[in-house]
């Protein structure tokens, strides 16, 4: 990868942790603009079934933060 192939777009991680796989914290923020990060308590690969208050927080606070 390439400083080229970097997203600067700001971007947010939610990591749920009963996820099939989640990236490392490191290689994200070197791939991606990476403006929150955020472990969350409870969910998995399905969180807008799982927690779908929980998600719709985090994303919400992902956009509040850009104001």
């Amino acid at each position: 990868m390439t400083p080229a192939d970097r997203v600067e777009v700001p971007t947010g991680f939610a990591a749920f942790p009963r996820e099939i796989g989640t990236p490392l914290r490191a290689w994200a923020e070197r791939s991606f603009n990476i403006t929150r990060w955020t472990e969350m308590p409870s969910g998995g690969h399905f969180p807008a079934l799982e927690e779908p208050e929980a998600l719709v927080a985090e994303v919400q606070a992902f956009f509040r933060d850009l104001r």
